[in-house]
């Protein structure tokens, strides 16, 4: 973590999307600075050429509303196809000064930035990119010993073993349907008969007919369901858990549920990505996720969180980039 960035200026770039935005947040709290958000909105037909075509002219420096306005930062985190050519754009502007990183594939090779990371399961390799099993979050260990010295209430006295149930929903490469949802309910019922206590989370993306399921399932067995109301539980789920169920729709909770070093099942529901079945086997070769089939499996592991590797690596090159212009080094925690 840096320890004096009071003289630096951080950007995170996107155009917005929330999963591109919030890992480039995750690294940037790693990091220990506070960027200002910069979001990108190019329009067609400069859309149609992107990753690798120009940006679009209305939001140059000097337009009004310019997203990329100068001064321009010290370090700039980005990510998203459509953030490419503005990265590129402010590098080449700022005479080289800004120190790039780019968080997955930018799908123009790995001279688009200084620093890249991209998971495992992609094909992009080169003497600047990283590559990690688990995507960046913003869940670290630290977050978890925290809440598990600090029960929440609402979860102590549930009775051991306690398991976390981390619900998605429908995304592009996968859909609940009928069948999935009985499925899945089927195991979570059975976990709950042999007296597990179960502690629910779903999400935004969740079906409202596995929601109402979940619900019900909570209310016959006496289970947690958080309805959105009271603070967030969710760190606390993951700190409290001896198990964990997570459905296979999103790898960034179950790169987060990977932090805490409890066994994580893994419930599919129909659909299927050729990059999630490498994820996933990876993980499983790790002994970390097993398929969730309705009974408690697995061991502890060693935490695993690629966050603060990711952030590591790119302080070590923004501080070799910031010599090459005789600038003062970083401090560091």
């Amino acid at each position: 973590m840096l320890r004096d960035t009071s003289g630096l200026i951080t950007w995170v770039l996107s155009d917005g999307k929330a999963g591109d935005e919030l890992q480039c947040l995750s690294v940037a709290e790693a990091l220990g600075i506070q960027p200002e958000i910069r979001r990108v909105k190019p329009r067609a037909p400069f859309t149609w050429a992107m990753p690798w075509g120009p940006i679009d002219p209305r939001e140059r420096p000097g337009a009004p509303n310019s997203p990329i306005a100068p001064p321009f930062p010290d370090l700039l985190i980005g990510s998203g196809r459509r953030a490419v050519p503005y990265l590129r754009f402010v590098k080449r502007a700022s005479g080289g000064r800004t120190y790039t990183a780019f968080l997955k594939d930018p799908r123009t090779g790995p001279n688009t930035a200084d620093f890249i990371w991209s998971p495992e399961y992609d094909r992009l390799r080169g003497p600047n990119v990283l590559t990690t099993l688990t995507p960046p979050h913003r869940v670290s260990l630290s977050k978890i010993e925290t809440a598990r010295a600090h029960p929440d209430p609402r979860l102590a006295s549930l009775p051991h073993p306690r398991v976390a149930v981390l619900v998605g929903g429908d995304s592009r490469h996968h859909r609940f349907m009928d069948r999935d949802i009985a499925r899945f309910i089927e195991g979570l019922t059975a976990l709950a008969g042999s007296g597990a206590g179960l502690m629910i989370t779903a999400s935004r993306r969740t079906p409202k007919a596995l929601r109402d399921a979940l619900i019900a399932l909570s209310v016959r067995h006496g289970a947690f369901f958080w309805d959105g109301t009271g603070e967030n539980p969710y760190i606390a789920l993951l700190a409290l858990a001896d198990f964990i169920v997570a459905t296979a729709d999103s790898f960034n909770m179950i790169g987060e549920a990977a932090v805490s070093g409890r066994p994580i099942l893994v419930f599919e529901p129909s659909g299927g990505h050729p990059k999630l079945d490498v994820y996933m086997a990876a993980l499983k070769a790790h002994g970390i996720v097993h398929p969730f089939e309705g009974r408690l499996v697995g061991q502890a592991y060693e935490p695993l969180n690629s966050t603060l590797k990711i952030a590591a690596a790119i302080i070590r090159g923004f501080s070799l980039h910031r010599r090459s212009f005789g600038l003062p080094d970083l401090n560091f925690v």
